[in-house]
């Protein structure tokens, strides 16, 4: 008999029950869209923007995501009702407040990857979903923005809000002449933006495009942004997994590769293997930048799920020896300097649990398998049964909130620990360029 598709590290029936049933508990506390909604928006935004329900990464489209996860994993206990319930949440509520982005983490691109996993390639939601397509696809236009050397601010190309994401979602849909289209534009304006341009990447942010106000100020010039979420990261584990459907041409190969020796170029050394930098800085602050940390959005996670897929895609051994090496870095490391203290999964352990978990299932490594385990009984560690979603995020200025969404919230959290204990692929974790 053939092998599972998915083999979970946790083959212990008594352990893996437990594990289970603190998903199901997390995920119960968040069936009922009002009280999810209730309290993300009484919650502090600590920077953070309001409760918007058509969001996947922090709205009621990222919850019925789960849901629809959680249905597939116990079919048959209704969890797929619950499921539909946030999903019309989150349409619903494009009537106050439109869908103004394509974004996947924040806009349209977002529901149609949770409409489309809820429908699971059958005709549920086929009017919906096609209407969103339609849309999508008279919005992508034929020719993106000139790729130049004066460099773009990150949203325009990265995972959480640009092109990337646009690609991700396209990328899971079924093939056919408009999607095909779409598809092929995105993807060839990112092997574009790959190539460097007077020895420059293409795809840096200089001084003025640069958002976040402590990049800003640590470094007075540009910088070439490493992270998975933000970063060069996004466009090279798309570019790979799409390289498994066919590269769309000479350069798709190009680029997979140049950009992937790029980004092993610039491992920052350690004392326990070496880690990889949030940005790297040009200009007239360029030099060695220190690493991240070991987080999904930036570091050694993320960028190494991206060159493990890079390196399948290529055939690369030395590419796939870096990933996992690297990885084994991260799990060699002591708990406190992961620097990642939240249970979510942007910069907190379940993004960590998920990429170990990838790896775990894609290596067989039995170092990396044990890391799992420790990462599942680290993140049960963090739950609190008398917390009203059962994790508590950990916010910037180290306060503990009751956050609900995918992204940083009890969604996320329960979601990983549900890829460790079951058979079912966690094909979820798509959204987050992981598979």
């Amino acid at each position: 008999m053939a092998p599972p598709a998915w083999q979970p590290p946790i083959g212990d029936p008594r352990t893996a029950a437990s594990v289970r049933a603190v998903s199901v508990d997390v995920l119960s506390r968040l069936r009922d869209p009002d009280v999810v909604e209730a309290a993300a928006r009484t919650a502090p935004l600590h920077g953070r923007p309001r409760w918007t329900a058509h969001s996947t990464a922090q709205g009621a489209s990222g919850i019925a995501l789960a849901f629809g996860h959680l249905d597939r994993c116990l079919p048959g206990e209704g969890w797929d009702r619950v499921a539909h319930q946030h999903l019309s949440r989150a349409v619903d509520g494009t009537a106050s407040h439109p869908v103004g982005t394509l974004g996947l983490f924040a806009g349209l691109t977002g529901v149609a990857f949770t409409t489309s996993y809820l429908a699971r390639g059958g005709q549920r939601y086929r009017t919906l979903l096609g209407g969103i397509d339609d849309s999508l696809y008279t919005r992508i236009p034929r020719h993106l923005p000139a790729v130049t050397g004066e460099g773009l601010a990150v949203g325009t190309y990265d995972l959480v809000s640009g092109w990337t994401g646009v690609a991700a979602y396209l990328h899971s849909r079924p093939t056919g002449p408009a999607r095909d289209r779409a598809l092929h534009t995105v993807l060839a304006w990112l092997v574009d933006l790959s190539r460097a341009v007077d020895g420059v990447p293409a795809w840096h942010t200089p001084h003025a495009l640069v958002t976040d106000e402590s990049l800003r100020d640590r470094y007075r010039s540009a910088v070439a942004n490493c992270g998975l979420a933000h970063g060069i990261t996004g466009p090279l584990a798309l570019l790979a997994l799409a390289h498994a459907d066919g590269p769309i041409g000479a350069g798709h190969t190009d680029a997979i590769r140049r950009t992937a020796s790029w980004l092993a170029a610039h491992q920052v050394g350690d004392a326990r293997g070496g880690a990889f930098p949030s940005v790297v800085p040009l200009g007239e602050d360029s030099g060695e930048a220190p690493p991240s940390r070991d987080a999904w959005c930036y570091g050694s996670p993320g960028v190494a799920r991206a060159l493990w897929l890079a390196g399948t895609a290529l055939g690369d051994a030395d590419l796939t020896r870096t990933a996992v090496s690297a990885m084994r870095a991260v799990l060699r490391r002591p708990v406190a300097e992961r620097r990642i203290d939240s249970p979510g999964f942007c910069h907190g352990i379940a993004g960590l649990l998920q990429v170990t978990l990838r790896f775990a299932a894609d290596t067989g490594d039995e170092e990396i398998g044990d890391g799992a385990r420790r990462l599942v009984d680290q993140l049960l560690g963090e739950y609190r049964p008398e917390a009203p979603f059962g994790f508590r995020s950990v916010e910037p200025d180290g306060t503990r909130e009751d956050r609900s969404g995918l992204l940083e919230g009890a969604a996320g959290a329960a979601l990983a620990l549900l890829a460790a204990v079951t058979l079912e692929p966690p094909a979820w974790d798509r959204f987050f360029l992981l598979s």
